[in-house]
């Protein structure tokens, strides 16, 4: 029996374990997709708002 609730906490850790390690890797992917957003409106913002307002059609 003891052996038994030995295995249990060990059992218990390495999943406590594994779900921290889980949300770490998860918050990482956030930060890194947040930072791309960042970056890709700061190049949309600065940006020149007259491109594509004229169409040249005569060819």
């Amino acid at each position: 029996m003891d052996m038994a609730i030995a295995a249990l906490s060990v059992d218990m850790s390495m999943a406590k374990t594994q779900q921290e390690l889980g949300m770490s890797v998860l918050k990482m992917a956030m930060s890194t997709n947040t930072e791309a957003v960042e970056e890709a409106l700061e190049l949309v913002e600065s940006l020149d708002p007259a491109i594509g307002n004229n169409l040249d059609v005569t060819a």
